[in-house]
Order: C-alpha cells, then sequence, then structure tokens
C-alpha cells in the first residue's frame, strides 16, 4: 500500500481522533506509512459567531472535500455529526468504525442534576437541536450559547456566568477527560443526540479501490446502518444548522432497526417526533420524514431555512 495522507481538522479533538483511527488501521497492517495533513476549516476560523447563523456544520468540511478533489490527501476522517447528509459526486463515505457514546454529557458547577437547577439557571451550548430540547423540558432555565473546544467551555463554565454546559460524551471520551466531570449523561429520553453522534465518517475518493478495500476492513456495518437511517432522515427532511432536528437508531441482535427522528422549533414549544422499527436503514428514515410531515414539522423547517 502506498503511502497514505489524512486530512484532518487543527482541532486537538479532530488530531486524537484521527491518529486513534491510524492506530485501528495499523492494527490491521503494521507496515502501513500514514500522515496527517492539518487542514484549516472556515468552521474554525470563524469562533465568535453561531455556526446556524454562518453556514452551518458543512463549515468544517468544504476544505476537507476540496484537498480530497485536489489528491492532496488519500482519506478525511470526520466527527459525522460534521458531514452534511449529501456527498459530493466523486466522493464516498469508505467507512464507517465502531461508534462511541452517542449521548449528550451534562456538566454542571457543583455537580448539580439537571432537574434541580435552580430558575434562570444558565445552560451553555452551541446546538440549537440541545437548547430547544431542555428548554421544552425545563422552561425555568435559560439557554446562552457557547462556541470553543473543550477546554474552553469547561474554563468558561467554571469562570464566566455558566452554571452548567452541554457536551458530546464522544468528544470528552476520545479526549482521555475522566468519568468524574461529568454530573450526568443525558439519554434519548431527556435528549435526542444530533444525527451521527459518536460517530467517524471517513472519506475518500470513490474510484480509490485500494483503500476502499483497505478501509472495509475497520468497517462496522451496524453502525453504519444506523447512521443511514439517521442521515437519511436528515437529508429527507432538508435539515440544517438552522432546524433543531435530532435522530438516533440502535440495532438488535435480530437485525432489526429502532430509529426516532425530532424536528423542534428552537424555542422548544413545537415539538414533533416519531419512532419506527425496521430492516432497512433508508426506508426507516423516509418512513419517519412521512410521519413527522404529516404532523407538520416540515413547517418548521421551511420557516427556519426561509429566515437565514
Amino acid at each position: 500500500m502506498r503511502k497514505l495522507v489524512v486530512g484532518s481538522r487543527r482541532s486537538k479533538l479532530a488530531i486524537t481522533q484521527s491518529r486513534q483511527f491510524i492506530d485501528k488501521l495499523k492494527s490491521i497492517d503494521p507496515d502501513l506509512e500514514i500522515e496527517i495533513k492539518e487542514i484549516v476549516t472556515k468552521g474554525d476560523r470563524i469562533v465568535d459567531k453561531q455556526l446556524s447563523k454562518v453556514g452551518g456544520k458543512g463549515l468544517f468540511v468544504k476544505e476537507i472535500q476540496n484537498e480530497l478533489f485536489d489528491h492532496n490527501i488519500d482519506m478525511a476522517i470526520h466527527s459525522l455529526k460534521d458531514v452534511p447528509s449529501v456527498i459530493p459526486e466523486g466522493l464516498t463515505l469508505g467507512c464507517i468504525p465502531d461508534r462511541e457514546n452517542p449521548y449528550d454529557a451534562y456538566i454542571a458547577k457543583n455537580h448539580i442534576p439537571l432537574d434541580e437547577l435552580p430558575d434562570q439557571s444558565i445552560v451553555g451550548t452551541s446546538s440549537l437541536r440541545r437548547g430547544a430540547q431542555i428548554l421544552a423540558k425545563y422552561p425555568n432555565l435559560q439557554i446562552k450559547w457557547i462556541r470553543g473546544n473543550i477546554d474552553t467551555r469547561l474554563s468558561k463554565l467554571e469562570n464566566e456566568d455558566y452554571d452548567a454546559i452541554i457536551l458530546a460524551a464522544a468528544g470528552l471520551k476520545r479526549m482521555g477527560w475522566s468519568e468524574d466531570i461529568v454530573t450526568s449523561y443525558l439519554d434519548k429520553g431527556t435528549l435526542i443526540p444530533a444525527i451521527g453522534q459518536g460517530a467517524l465518517g471517513i472519506e475518500c475518493r470513490s474510484d480509490d479501490h485500494a483503500l476502499l478495500e483497505l478501509l472495509q476492513k475497520v468497517h462496522n456495518s451496524d453502525v453504519a446502518d444506523c447512521v443511514t437511517a439517521e442521515r437519511t432522515f436528515l437529508e429527507r427532511m432538508n435539515g440544517s444548522c438552522q432546524v433543531p432536528i435530532g435522530g438516533y437508531a440502535t440495532k438488535d441482535n435480530d437485525g432489526t432497526i429502532e430509529f426516532t427522528g425530532l424536528i423542534m422549533s428552537p424555542d422548544g414549544k413545537e415539538r414533533y417526533e416519531h419512532t419506527e422499527r425496521g430492516k432497512h436503514p433508508v426506508e426507516l428514515g423516509e418512513k419517519v420524514t412521512a410521519v413527522l410531515n404529516e404532523q407538520g414539522a416540515y413547517d418548521v423547517i421551511k420557516a427556519l431555512n426561509e429566515a437565514e
């Protein structure tokens, strides 16, 4: 196999999860020669605005995809929740490896439980999905947006007027943070995760057959089926960073997938949620889309997308 060049965002989390995936590849073939090329994306450069105001999560992948098209890198290791639902022609997700904890981690000063936070307590999150679900369940709380890497957000919790923050559990785990820092993990009964949260997507050129063959050796088909249901829902609902959208799928031992999709208004007052079970991930994503559209969810999405 030729020397491989991996494209990665420059953040500590992105570099760490890239190295972890490279180690996984080298456990299959110790002779592989792989280097990381750090790429600064537009999303990394804009740190003083909400992502939903400046173009959404595609901001973290476009420059990296251009490097793939230009043959400057061979593959990109993305957090799948940052990858838009439509992959450009000529590129493909060649591998979905094992999934880390898909839930959100709630971290509070003095470890005060979420349901015991005093009225008007401030919860920091940069996610419309998290904010809408928290406000729906706890309308007595305030949501204040927060950007930055894990260290930055934890520092803001300590030193600014936040009472609690919510982060993806997967990032904390990949960065080796102790479980002690987490007040609680919020399961889907409290907070339905983002589409693809906890999963990685390894993107490469569609015609790179040798690399695709290698990547299949660390591919997890069960995880791939689950995130396919989630990403189908994201695409069919025309979900974007302007829309509080969530979705989470799991797969039973008999191959049955359970998928729950969620659309909300940013203030948490409108909620559309539905769960389906079946064996075909694309069909599941489409079924949940159809039910939520019948309920009126698309009117929320249309209004939010038009208000960009």
